[in-house]
């Protein structure tokens, strides 16, 4: 079954804008070109151009046209003392946010309850939140919570970063341990970041620890490279 018209223009439109046809800050046809390229109505064109608009890759102006959304790729320090997430952003001028995706007590499943010390099964909180560098989405974090600390602080966490809250409430983070590999979007994912199931992804993996080496949060951030990745600086 083929996909709706508007679709299929806003498809074409976003390939042409990743390829680099259009870049960041260009204007995009107008209607009336649009209507002419893919001989189709103006309702159809509109409804292509809302489609990139909430992807985050278009902005429309009333009275100017629609334009491609300026973006630069940033980069998330990974320092110590740990720098938030946050903070970094606001440094490099990057209006950053996040929308709560998921918060909910689960069982932990092996590889989580291994990464926390505490047994196969045990409730812990999974939250999943989704990143937005300049309007546009970047990055997903899957994260578990302790349990004790994910009934505390839930309300929270629903409008507020996890480290930050931690720190907030007394529960300091000594040592992260991390590992950056890839994987693939699937199709949850790739809704998420806007990109087609299968797609490359760059995934950073954690696991905090606070007092006396007691894990407490373990998650993994899933991201465009096109959009985000790290840096790291170290001395000999």
């Amino acid at each position: 079954m083929s996909p709706p018209l508007h679709i299929s223009i806003s498809e074409q439109l976003r390939r042409q804008i990743a390829a680099g046809d259009y870049q960041p800050g260009d204007k995009l046809p107008s209607e009336h070109q649009l209507m002419d390229m893919f001989d189709v109505s103006r309702i159809t064109v509109r409804q292509a151009i809302a489609n990139l608009v909430s992807q985050g890759l278009a902005i429309a102006y009333r009275g100017k046209g629609v334009f491609v959304t300026p973006r630069k790729k940033v980069a998330y320090s990974l320092s110590s003392p740990l720098v938030f997430l946050e903070q970094d952003m606001a440094r490099q001028g990057i209006d950053f946010g996040f929308e709560n995706l998921t918060l909910e007590p689960v069982a932990a499943p092996e590889p989580v309850a291994a990464a926390l010390a505490i047994a196969p099964g045990a409730e812990v909180y999974l939250q999943k939140k989704l990143f937005r560098m300049d309007g546009a989405a970047g990055a997903v974090d899957v994260s578990y919570l302790i349990a004790d600390l994910g009934k505390r602080l839930a309300d929270i966490l629903t409008q507020q970063m996890t480290f930050p809250t931690l720190a907030e409430n007394d529960i300091p983070i000594d040592q992260v341990d991390a590992v950056i590999e890839c994987t693939h979007a699937d199709y949850a994912m790739g809704g998420y970041l806007e990109v087609p199931l299968g797609h490359p992804l760059m995934v950073y993996r954690y696991t905090a620890l606070s007092t006396n080496q007691q894990p407490v949060l373990y998650g993994e951030t899933i991201s465009r490279a096109d959009r985000f990745c790290y840096s790291l600086s170290t001395q000999a």
